[in-house]
C-alpha cells in the first residue's frame, strides 16, 4: 500500500502543473461553488496531511483503532447534502487556501512528495488522524488518502479537460473496493450487485457519497 500512494502522488504531478489548470485557478471546477485553484489545493493536501499525520506520536492505549468502515460512519460529510455546511466548510476553507495560487500547492506537493517515503519509512502500524481523534492502521489511512487523491484527481481533470491520470490497476484496485464497500453503507446488497453486473436491473444511483 505505502508504494501504490507514492504511485499516485507521482502520477497527479504533470496535473497540477499543468497550465491548463493554472489558466483556469479562479473559475469555478466540475463541483459546485469550488474553484480549480481551491480543488487542486484540495488534491495536494492529501500527501501533505499524510506526510504530516504519519509523524504524529500518539497514546495508543487510549486510542481507539477504527476500520474504514467505522471511520467513515464518523465522517460528518460524507452522508450529508453538498450543500450542508459539513461540506460548505470544507469547500470555503480550500477555495480561501486555493488564493494562495499555483505556486503554493505546486511547493505543497512538491514537498508532500519528498517526504513522504522517508514519512511512511519511519510510520509505525497505526496513524492517528486529528480531526476524528481516533486512529486507523497505516494501510487503512493511506488507502482513505489514495481514495482521496484519485477521485479529486478526475475531478481535477475533468474541470480542466484533460484526461484523467493513468492510475495504475494496483493503484485503482484498493480505490474500487473502498468505494464499493461504503456504497454498501447506502444501498441493499443487491443493488451494488446490480450497478456492478446487470445494468439492466439497476435501481438507483449506487455511488458510495
Amino acid at each position: 500500500m505505502p508504494l501504490k500512494f507514492v504511485r499516485a502522488v507521482e502520477a497527479i504531478t504533470p496535473l497540477v502543473r499543468s497550465p491548463e489548470v493554472a489558466a483556469r485557478w479562479d473559475e469555478e471546477s466540475a463541483l459546485p461553488g469550488m474553484t480549480v485553484g481551491g480543488l487542486t489545493r484540495h488534491l495536494v493536501s492529501q500527501p501533505e496531511c499524510a506526510v504530516e499525520f504519519l509523524a504524529i506520536e500518539f497514546p495508543t492505549d487510549r486510542v481507539r483503532v477504527l476500520s474504514l468502515i467505522e471511520y467513515a460512519d464518523q465522517l460528518d460529510w460524507l452522508d450529508a447534502p453538498t450543500d450542508a455546511p459539513e461540506n460548505t466548510s470544507i469547500r470555503d476553507d480550500f477555495n480561501e487556501m486555493g488564493g494562495a495560487g499555483v505556486e503554493d500547492s505546486v511547493a505543497v506537493l512538491d514537498a508532500a512528495l519528498a517526504g513522504l517515503g522517508p514519512a511512511i519509512t519511519a510510520a509505525g502500524p497505526t496513524t492517528f488522524v486529528p480531526w476524528q481523534g481516533c486512529a486507523l492502521a497505516t494501510d487503512d489511512f493511506l488507502v482513505m488518502r489514495l481514495l482521496e487523491t484519485v477521485v479529486h484527481a478526475d475531478d481535477l481533470a475533468v474541470s480542466v479537460g484533460l484526461p484523467t491520470p493513468a492510475f495504475e490497476p494496483e493503484v485503482m484496485e484498493p480505490v474500487v473496493e473502498l468505494l464499493a464497500a461504503l456504497a454498501l453503507r447506502r444501498r441493499e446488497p443487491i443493488d451494488v450487485v446490480r450497478a456492478l453486473a446487470r445494468a439492466e436491473r439497476e435501481r438507483g444511483p449506487t455511488s458510495a457519497f
